[in-house]
């Protein structure tokens, strides 16, 4: 069995591919926060098959780690070289292992804070990406603006030896521009609509409380790309792993597994320059939005759609529910009928064709991601991913009853017990305060929309709420497949 290290690389298994050109040539030009699954089987993807190429060889990818938990991040990569496997599981059950090399370094910023600055100010690093997730953006989910909480506030302090990314990211930035050094670009790749905007108001606002001059500098010249990302990407447990070891006599530390399926739609908006993404089958556009919101109305909120109904009727995975073609028919009626007519034209997508490759890509047996992993955290989807679509919809006289049976669905998931009457495990910031609205669902079943920061002001919706609630009680009733199989009820349709 080999080990993945640079030194094993001529001696693996033919069917892994291997990095196609000198690692040691490879000189860091992207700085990223936030090594995860993700950045691993999406970026950092991206910028190997540019490397394979021969290309961005200026372009490598260092590596940063922030919290606590990313000291495993750190060993894991050490240990091999700064390499690890993408292995990429299709729905035939055929397996694509390659080795991805871009990733040149890891810094791990509770060792040495230091090296994490010098890193960030040193010219050659020209862009600075984050997947930080949608809480490492510190904002007020009510007000939109930024959330001074004492990680940030400890930041602000005159000397600090900076914490969050806000603090490692505006600390260079006032280094650069002292020294002269021209500015990065700050590029989120989070799943966020509007990332790069939101990155950009966050980070000046934080500037300024620092410095009102040096905001008004990262304004003027810091660059924030808007971006679109997808790829379905499950964490990674011992029996991927153990597959990479049977299938191919390949140890690795943290292998990604991920679908076929890659898609990055990215602004041109660069200040440094960038590497030729294009060329590695990026989608670099003028305008992000479009393509923004049909993945977000369509593939997020169609998460939500089948996550909540199929976990409660006894399934544990999205491929699970997306093959039962009860909830496929719901999924794809809610697609056609209620997302699709709230969104703007989507240049060169054929939207039936993307609906259909949707189901699909829900139906992967071998990705096995989980309905739980879908669930977690709805109180930052349900708002951003569904409840715009409703409202759209009751604007414009348009059907809603599939999407009221999705708010029900999760209502009624949030009571934590399942409809055999086990724990469920509530994974959300917002939990606390979800689930005691939650109990209520009976004796009170509007309380659960009585949050306007989750759901605006549909509570006051008759035509909604008269959907709503005959779904959250046909859920107690009936169940999960009992309602899909005879809704919307004949008076209500």
């Amino acid at each position: 069995m080999s080990k993945l290290n640079r030194s094993t690389l001529s001696s693996l298994d033919s069917a892994v591919k291997v990095p196609g050109y000198d690692l040691a040539a490879v000189r860091g030009g992207i700085a990223h926060i936030g090594v995860g699954a993700f950045h691993r089987a999406h970026q950092a993807v991206y910028v190997d098959r540019l490397l394979n190429q021969g290309l961005a060889m200026d372009w490598g990818i260092v590596g940063i780690g922030l919290l606590p938990p990313d000291a495993a991040m750190r060993d894991a990569l050490r240990d091999q070289d700064y390499l690890y496997t993408v292995l990429v599981k299709h729905a035939d059950g055929s397996l694509e292992p390659h080795v991805v090399g871009s990733i040149i370094d890891y810094l791990f910023a509770p060792d040495d804070p230091e090296a994490v600055l010098s890193a960030l100010t040193d010219p050659a690093i020209r862009i600075v990406s984050l997947t930080i997730t949608e809480g490492g953006y510190h904002v007020d989910q009510s007000t939109g603006e930024l959330d001074l909480d004492d990680a940030l506030r400890a930041d602000l302090v005159p000397g600090a030896v900076p914490a969050t990314a806000f603090g490692f990211i505006v600390e260079a930035l006032a280094r650069r521009r002292a020294a002269d050094i021209a500015p990065f670009t700050a590029m989120s790749c989070d799943n966020i609509q509007g990332n790069g905007p939101l990155a950009r108001h966050v980070i000046t606002d934080f500037a300024r409380l620092r410095d009102p001059e040096l905001g008004a500098w990262i304004e003027a010249n810091v660059a924030f790309p808007n971006s679109m990302v997808d790829r379905i990407t499950p964490v990674t447990t011992d029996a991927d792993r153990a597959l990479l070891t049977v299938e191919f006599d390949l140890e690795d530390r943290w292998p990604v597994v991920c679908e076929p399926y890659l898609q990055w739609v990215l602004e041109d908006e660069f200040c440094t320059g960038r590497p030729p993404f294009e060329l590695a089958g990026v989608q670099v556009v003028d305008e992000v939005a479009p393509y923004e919101l049909m993945k977000l109305r369509l593939l997020n909120a169609g998460h939500q759609a089948l996550g909540y109904l199929g976990y409660l009727a006894g399934y544990r995975y999205a491929h699970e529910a997306a093959q039962d073609p009860l909830f496929a028919e719901f999924l794809l009626g809610y697609m056609e009928q209620e997302a699709t007519p709230s969104l703007d034209p989507v240049p060169g997508v054929d939207l039936a064709a993307y609906r259909a490759q949707l189901i699909e890509r829900f139906a992967n047996p071998y990705v096995a991601d989980t309905l739980a992993r879908l669930c977690t955290d709805s109180s930052d989807r349900i708002p951003k991913f569904l409840v715009p679509v409703i409202q759209y919809q009751l604007a414009h006289g348009g059907p809603v009853h599939r999407s009221a049976l999705v708010v029900a669905s999760w209502a009624r998931y949030a009571e934590g017990v399942d409809e055999q009457g086990q724990p469920i495990d509530v994974v959300d910031q917002r939990r606390a305060a979800v689930q005691a609205r939650a109990q209520h669902n009976l004796d009170e079943p509007l309380l659960f929309l009585a949050d306007e920061s989750l759901f605006g002001a549909l509570r006051e919706d008759a035509s909604f709420t008269a959907l709503y609630t005959a779904a959250l009680g046909e859920l107690h009733t009936h169940g999960a497949r009992a309602t899909l199989e005879q809704w919307p009820p004949a008076d209500l349709d």
